[in-house]
């Protein structure tokens, strides 16, 4: 099978939105309309080791349908962040995208690298860099 192109790929994120949006909104699910960042934290939690175990068992549907509840869960979270006007879904997404191109040059910016431990020491610097505060100019 192949992979849908991005745009049409991008229509299955705003048909998850879009549920999470009605189950929150006026006429939805009274549970989901009460739920907070810090309320979901624990069926986020839940679910990730849901995952994992289900990764450990190896059985593709199982895996499939947890992964599933994870992006739920995102989503949810997504929209409670999105309706404080804190951040967008496209602000986390743009945001991993530029990290991992920035943790990749090896991959994304001719920085090669000859082994693994080589890869995991650039990974580690990088990392360490990030944590630095930005340095604007001195006046």
């Amino acid at each position: 099978m192949e992979p849908l192109p991005c745009q049409e790929r991008g229509t299955f994120l705003a048909r998850l939105e879009q549920l999470v949006a009605t189950l929150r909104g006026p006429g939805g699910c009274p549970w989901d309309i009460k739920q907070t960042p810090l309320s979901l934290k624990k069926y986020l939690l839940e679910e990730c080791q849901e995952l994992a175990d289900a990764i450990d068992s190896d059985d593709e549907r199982v895996i499939c349908e947890e992964m599933g509840d994870v992006y739920f869960i995102l989503a949810m979270l997504a929209a409670m962040f999105a309706d404080q006007k804190r951040f967008t879904t496209e602000d986390a997404i743009e945001g991993i995208i530029a990290k991992m191109i920035r943790r990749h040059p090896h991959v994304f910016g001719g920085t090669p690298v000859t082994d693994e431990q080589e890869l995991q020491e650039q990974w580690r610097c990088i990392k360490e860099q990030e944590k630095l505060p930005a340095r604007g100019p001195h006046p």
